[in-house]
């Protein structure tokens, strides 16, 4: 029985008009039916939706006049060890309805918008992969992992060492124009700490829907309470937006708290919102939402074993597009020369690159001597903001060795105290 394989056109968005279809495509491909008719909205509203959204950087593939892949990037600032930033391609909306897989659109929307992303200058690009094998054969690598807790807040007992120690601050239960108001600033302190490793910008869109001044019918949304950590000089250094549901057995408390956000630009912001939320009256659970995974909280408790991993997984992907920018850009907290011959498939970002890295800077230039370590552009990718092991990757065959020692220098000069980590889904 022969089969007739129409012809798919992809093509940028240049008409409004497309949004509504085209946003069909996502929900379908994400089988949200709940969102999954969209032919009701104007343009407008369609477009509202979407974060950092701009026509140029949204690609559809069309079967006659339906959208059956979706693709859609939007400018990014990426910290890096250190606290510096990134211009980075944020990667989103990656869908192809399952009608039409196996043909190449992913492949060809993905090589555009690479390939955009190199010439616009950026650093990197990164995505949330939804599916964990799709993202490599185009040069990313997993660079962050996110862990999430659920604490048994009767059984945990506070850590009587650290439970008081607010640092002379207070917590402020407030309302959500608060949070709008100052939370950009605490999180604008927050991303450039040394140690923000993996955290990327927000706009004013992702505040309105923290905070529920942006909501779309079938978003999921739960009503929240926020807290803001005010330090001795009235500066907010942190915040938390968290829900309860009011869930009760034979006049016995067992509410659950779900922790949807909590940033802190100090680490005695972190320790009083923590402490916070431990102490909330008839709370009995705390579900903190995905945290790195070397997150303080368990030692915050008294029996640690009372935080248990609900969940663990990669997170924030990043694929180099401008290696010598990347390396030039974090810090390093020994000093040490690598050569490194990466190998780049889709020919963006490979090539050898000399690093010398110290404490004081570092510089990265091509380089004709020989290799001491090689390796696909996508495992630079998952060791750029600290958190693999070179040595690790070595030993599965992923990294090959030239010079003996230099995977342990690599792993001296790369990892982080602090594991990376990326707060926001994007």
């Amino acid at each position: 029985m022969s089969q007739t394989i129409r012809t798919q056109t992809i093509r940028t968005l240049s008409d409004p008009a497309d949004i509504p279809g085209w946003l069909r495509a996502v929900s379908t491909g994400f089988l949200d039916a709940k969102q999954a008719s969209h032919q009701e909205l104007t343009p407008q509203e369609a477009a509202g939706r979407l974060e950092g959204f701009e026509l140029s950087r949204t690609q559809g593939a069309y079967d006659g006049d339906r959208c059956v892949a979706t693709f859609r990037t939007f400018p990014q600032e990426l910290t890096v060890p250190g606290g510096a930033t990134l211009p980075a391609t944020a990667v989103t909306q990656v869908t192809v309805t399952a009608t039409h897989r196996r043909r190449g659109l992913l492949t060809q929307m993905m090589g555009n918008a690479l390939a955009a992303a190199k010439e616009r200058g950026d650093a990197c690009a990164n995505l949330i992969a939804a599916e964990y094998p799709i993202y490599g054969r185009y040069g990313f690598g997993p660079a962050t992992w996110t862990t999430d807790f659920e604490v048994d807040i009767p059984r945990a007992g506070l850590n009587r060492h650290v439970a008081s120690d607010t640092g002379g601050g207070r917590i402020d239960v407030v309302e959500a124009g608060d949070v709008r108001k100052s939370g950009p600033a605490c999180y604008e302190r927050f991303r450039a700490l040394p140690t923000g490793a993996g955290v990327v910008d927000r706009g004013e869109h992702r505040w309105r829907k923290l905070t529920g001044d942006l909501r779309f019918p079938g978003d999921g949304w739960q009503q929240r309470f926020f807290a803001l950590y005010r330090d001795a000089e009235d500066t907010v250094q942190g915040l938390a937006a968290y829900s309860a549901e009011d869930l009760w057995e034979g006049k016995v408390t067992k509410v659950p708290v779900t922790v949807h956000q909590l940033t802190a630009a100090t680490a005695a912001a972190e320790r009083s919102l923590w402490h916070y939320l431990l102490s909330l009256d008839w709370a009995v659970t705390l579900r903190s939402g995905g945290r790195a995974p070397d997150d303080v909280l368990p030692l915050l408790l008294g029996d640690p074993r009372m935080a248990r991993i609900t969940s663990h997984g990669d997170h924030l992907w990043l694929r180099p597009l401008d290696v010598p920018m990347m390396l030039k850009s974090r810090s390093y907290a020994a000093s040490g020369t690598l050569v490194l011959d990466l190998h780049d498939e889709a020919g963006l970002a490979g090539g050898r690159f000399r690093l010398d890295a110290s404490p004081e800077g570092a510089t990265c230039t091509p380089s004709s001597a020989n290799a001491d370590l090689s390796m696909e552009i996508g495992e630079l990718g998952a060791l750029f903001l600290g958190d693999e092991a070179v040595t690790r990757l070595s030993a599965l065959g992923r990294i090959t060795e030239h010079r003996p020692g230099a995977a342990a220098l690599a792993d001296t000069l790369l990892r982080t105290a602090r594991r990376p980590w990326c707060p926001d889904t994007f």
